[in-house]
């Protein structure tokens, strides 16, 4: 669906469930992470690029001081609450997310505000679809009522929506790249100085794909683990006296930390540092992106190693791939579910794919879904 058929199928939901026309329509897109897994709340580095799939945000103001969102792909109630009730965890569920935008523009939206969303970000598979809910609604607020607000701003206001309204322990990674990525490119983003380069990715004129292998097993932020890896990175960091994994140099410089668990978990946060800033001198370069292929497999066995959030579905899925002929392979997202991302010459990509759901079936798995990414347009406005 293209931005024209997907505004028009906005405007008539929204139409039809408020009785009147949004003001406008904004779309922002998930992501799949190329390199760089957790590290962004350790203030290192990150390289994501925005899929084509999208979540479109119909918006109007309103005059009665009251909130409703709605869904086409929930079970059709429209969630409404007014103004003055807007708390963490009220409303809870799916409608907290742009709610705790909504909340953070609080003084200017005291008339209150109609929301309908639609999606073909697939949910809970590790590509940041509570990421391009929050960033859509931010877009549309900010055009609406703060115009003076940057897309840095932004970041902000949707990565506070997911942190302190939802309680997602999120860093900035899934926020900056459904708002900053551009067609073409992936994103190099340092987190803490906030700086950020568009580092060009041409799959199609290397004759490359960039497949997403969605495994079916899903995962939320809000869940333990991710959390669990969070509060452990912060104590190997104090433990270590450094203000974030970020500042540690090198592998030997962990030698300090006595706990196992931390150390397996401070390794993977420097080697993955690395290999971020390794991918990136990469595609700057003239090189083959094909070289890129052995640093994706290292990342997946340091996440499941190191930092243990892989799963059974996604160490067969980066086996099988690898096994039929790609590249690299690699779990993405925050772990213990969700999607793997897989680098394939184009002319092989179908029996990688098939490789991989054959072994699913052998292993008694749900199928998996695939599909190809091309880095894509971040947040913009459609209607």
């Amino acid at each position: 669906m293209n931005d024209v058929e997907a505004a028009a199928r906005a405007v008539a939901a929204f139409t039809e469930r408020f009785g009147g026309a949004p003001e406008g329509v904004w779309a922002a897109p998930g992501r799949v992470n190329v390199i760089g897994e957790h590290t962004d709340y350790n203030d290192g580095y990150v390289l994501p690029v925005a899929l084509p799939h999208t979540t479109r945000a119909a918006v109007a103001r309103r005059a009665d001081g009251r909130l409703a969102f709605a869904s086409l792909q929930g079970d059709g109630d429209v969630v409404e609450l007014a103004v003055a009730e807007l708390a963490p965890g009220q409303p809870s569920g799916w409608a907290g997310y742009p709610a705790g935008v909504v909340d953070g523009l609080r003084e200017r939206l005291a008339g209150g505000v109609s929301v309908l969303v639609d999606t073909d970000v697939p949910v809970g598979a590790g590509l940041s679809s509570s990421a391009a809910l929050t960033c859509s609604v931010a877009l549309a607020l900010r055009d609406l009522v703060a115009p003076e607000l940057t897309r840095a701003d932004l970041v902000d206001l949707a990565r506070r929506s997911e942190n302190d309204f939802v309680g997602a322990p999120t860093g900035i990674l899934d926020q900056s790249a459904s708002l900053l990525c551009t067609a073409g490119h992936a994103l190099f983003l340092d987190t803490r100085e906030k700086r950020t380069e568009q580092v060009p990715l041409d799959m199609a004129a290397a004759g490359l794909e960039l497949l997403v292998v969605d495994t079916g097993t899903s995962h939320t932020h809000a869940d333990g683990g991710y959390g669990d890896r969070r509060r452990e990175c912060e104590e190997a960091a104090a433990r270590l006296g450094v203000p974030a994994l970020r500042d540690v140099a090198d592998v030997a410089s962990l030698a300090a930390l006595d706990d196992e668990v931390l150390l397996r978990r401070a390794r993977h946060i420097v080697t993955e540092n690395a290999r971020v800033l390794q991918v990136v001198e990469i595609l700057r370069g003239a090189g083959d992106p094909r070289e890129i292929g052995p640093v994706l497999v290292a990342g997946h066995e340091s996440l499941r190693d190191d930092f243990e959030i892989s799963t059974v579905e996604l160490d067969a899925c980066v086996a099988a791939a690898v096994g039929a002929g790609a590249h690299g392979a690699r779990m993405v997202g925050g772990g213990f579910g969700g999607s793997a991302v897989v680098l394939v010459d184009r002319d092989r990509a179908p029996a990688v794919a098939d490789a991989v759901r054959e072994r699913f079936d052998r292993e008694g798995f749900a199928e998996p879904r695939t599909f190809d990414v091309v880095p894509s347009a971040g947040a913009r406005r459609i209607a």
